[in-house]
């Protein structure tokens, strides 16, 4: 037993390197790939649209599913094939969530949009920022949403140099009040990854309502930055976070849901076939609760 223990540790901590090496290597390739127009890559609010074909809705009970995805530019499990955003958008129709934030968005300088194309072929409305322009296109955060967006804001956060980020935040209207959408995708970096949650949790935008901040908080270790979204929130639906990185086997919980002000009464990774080869990242889908 005590063997097989020590076998299991050795394994999580290679498991562990290998992330660690792919990760630095990924951020590698990102700042090669960025555009050096600092106008293009100020991050930006760029799209707010309601589906082509926007059907009735029934108005939203006190129960609502949300899930949070980073759909990895639309690449695929290893980030090295063509893209195919198809198999994203059907991890998304199998999961059949009422509100949906994505990360790390590719949305292409030429061809058809793809975050577009999603929400006219689901009838959800979609809310995007940008927070780089990529030599392919602009890659960033959106919000899908069954519902109206009765707001949008953005809250840049790039604090570093070396990685350019961003937080949207839709408003949806309820018959008993408002709910604020937040998705963002927070830095590798410990000390950046800490400034950027610690001007989340402070700005006075999402302050006055209920609020569920969803998104790949690189949470691949206990650190100050989710040390401080546990403390204040405290209405998600446990401690133990599924896993959700890599997708093929998930190890480290990534991806989460945080909630203030509503109650996440179920929490659980989306681990379907279509989402293990989707993406390197497995989606998070939370039950919330809205108050009366």
């Amino acid at each position: 037993m005590a063997l097989k223990k020590r076998s299991e540790r050795r394994a999580a901590r290679k498991t562990a390197r290998k992330t660690a090496r792919k990760r630095k290597a990924d951020a590698r390739r990102e700042r090669r790939a960025a555009t050096v127009s600092p106008h293009l890559s100020t991050p930006h609010l760029c799209l707010l649209r309601a589906p082509s074909m926007a059907t009735p809705t029934q108005p939203a009970g006190r129960d609502i599913t949300v899930a949070t995805y980073n759909v990895h530019r639309w690449t695929g499990l290893n980030g090295r094939g063509p893209t195919d955003p198809a198999r994203a958008a059907f991890v998304i129709s199998e999961m059949n969530a009422d509100v949906v934030a994505l990360q790390e968005v590719m949305r292409p300088h030429r061809g058809e949009d793809p975050l577009i194309a999603l929400s006219d072929a689901m009838g959800l409305h979609v809310a995007f920022a940008a927070a780089r322009v990529h030599k392919r296109g602009e890659i960033g955060n959106a919000i899908l949403s069954r519902w109206p967006i009765a707001g949008v804001s953005m809250l840049d956060l790039s604090f570093s140099r070396m990685e350019s980020r961003v937080a949207v935040s839709a408003r949806l209207k309820f018959r008993h009040g408002a709910l604020d959408i937040v998705a963002t995708h927070l830095a590798l970096a410990d000390r950046t990854r800490h400034r950027q949650v610690r001007a989340l949790l402070d700005h006075p935008d999402l302050q006055s309502a209920p609020t569920l901040l969803l998104g790949d908080m690189n949470a691949w270790r206990q650190c100050r930055a989710t040390q401080a979204l546990d403390d204040e929130f405290r209405e998600h639906h446990n401690l133990d976070w599924p896993a959700s990185f890599p997708s093929a086997a998930p190890v480290f919980a990534l991806d989460r849901v945080y909630a203030r002000g509503v109650r996440v009464t179920k929490l659980g990774a989306h681990m379907s076939r279509a989402a293990q080869r989707a993406s390197d990242h497995l989606p998070v889908v939370a039950s919330v609760r809205l108050p009366a």
